[in-house]
Order: C-alpha cells, then sequence, then structure tokens
C-alpha cells in the first residue's frame, strides 16, 4: 500500500500509466502510426515522451528521427488504433486503492497530456470519473509537462497550496513537473513494473 507524506491537504493523479493501465494501448497504437515512416518506436523511447500530446509527442519525434511527419494526420491515424484498443483498459489498482481510501476525505484532480474526451472516455471506462474534481488536461493549459501549470491548475481549482499536493506519475516528464511546482511526489514506478510488448 502506498503511504502518503504527512500533512498532505490534496492528491493529484496522472492519468495514463498510474490510475490507468493504458500504456500498452498507447505504446501499440503509437507503434502502429510511425512505423510506416521508418521509426522503430522502442519502449525506452515511450517512456521519455509518455506526458506529452499527440502532436508535440510527433515534434519530438521528428527532431529525433530526421523525418517529416504531419503532426495532425499521424495524430489522427494514432487516435484511431489507440480508440480500437481503449475498452480493454484496467485500472492500477496500487493506485486506485489509495483514491477509493481517500475518496470524500481530501481534494483529489486529475493532471494528464491527454484531452477532455480522451480522458473522460478513460475514466468513465473504468468508472471513476466521479472521483476527481477538477480534470485537468492538455485542452486546459498552454504549457505541457514537465512545465508544471497542470499540476498548479489542479492545485488551484482544488484550493491547496501546491506545497501540500501529492503527485502520483509514472512519467518522466511528470515527474520534473511536480517537482517544479514544488509538490511531493511519489513516481508510481516504485509499485508497479510497466513492461511493453511488442
Amino acid at each position: 500500500m502506498i503511504t502518503l507524506p504527512k500533512n498532505v491537504k490534496g492528491l493529484i493523479f496522472d492519468l495514463d500509466g498510474t490510475v490507468a493501465n493504458t500504456m500498452q494501448n498507447h505504446f501499440e497504437a503509437w507503434r502502429a502510426a510511425v512505423t510506416p515512416f521508418g521509426i522503430d518506436f522502442s519502449g525506452e523511447i515511450f517512456l521519455k515522451l509518455t506526458g506529452m500530446p499527440k502532436a508535440a509527442t510527433i515534434i519530438k519525434l521528428n527532431e529525433l528521427f530526421g523525418t517529416d511527419m504531419n503532426p495532425i494526420e499521424v495524430g489522427k491515424v494514432k487516435a484511431e488504433v489507440y480508440k480500437k484498443l481503449v475498452g480493454e483498459t484496467k485500472e492500477i489498482t496500487v493506485v486506485t486503492d489509495v483514491v477509493r481510501k481517500y475518496h470524500g476525505k481530501l481534494p483529489m484532480s486529475i493532471g494528464t497530456g491527454s484531452t477532455q474526451i480522451g480522458a473522460r472516455r478513460t475514466l468513465s471506462i473504468l468508472g471513476m470519473e466521479h472521483y476527481f474534481n477538477p480534470i485537468i488536461t492538455a485542452d486546459d493549459v498552454m504549457s505541457f509537462k514537465p512545465h508544471p501549470e497542470t499540476f498548479l491548475k489542479c492545485a488551484e481549482l482544488m484550493k491547496v497550496n501546491p506545497k501540500d499536493c501529492v503527485v502520483f506519475e509514472d512519467g518522466i516528464l511528470g515527474i520534473q513537473a511536480a517537482k517544479e511546482a514544488g509538490m511531493h511526489v511519489i513516481d508510481i514506478n516504485q509499485y508497479y513494473k510497466m513492461e511493453f510488448k511488442i
């Protein structure tokens, strides 16, 4: 069981790979979208880019591989493949146990690089939408992780001082963003091992 730091007043959760085990689905969708451009999309690359919105991920892949993928077109392919897989999403119980334990006791929010539609669909599949308010996504901020804006917005809307928040994260960029925001961070990789099957 994950133990919270003392005197915590608000909980912020990343979604993909933290609350929801969507990472294999995202990984497969990205591989399907970018393999035609000669990119060998590995689990290692995926973990480095986790937390970025689709367009930003494609721009970064273009930089890394010298490709010229259209962020809108390739993003659409990725989204279509993912949509077919999303129904198989399961919760990550080591994290959702914390959500259920503190529901009604501490304010809880989602801070994700996903879209509002995508995030709400995932939470709806898990039956967990009602646990979180607010749900802050890439649609709600100007700067994405590793920038702290996503998490600072969660804290502001929960009316909790950033230093009294704890962020649950699996992504390198998200962990950086939480530290930048001056928040406690629980790296869920210490509790849950993510492996990608090709």
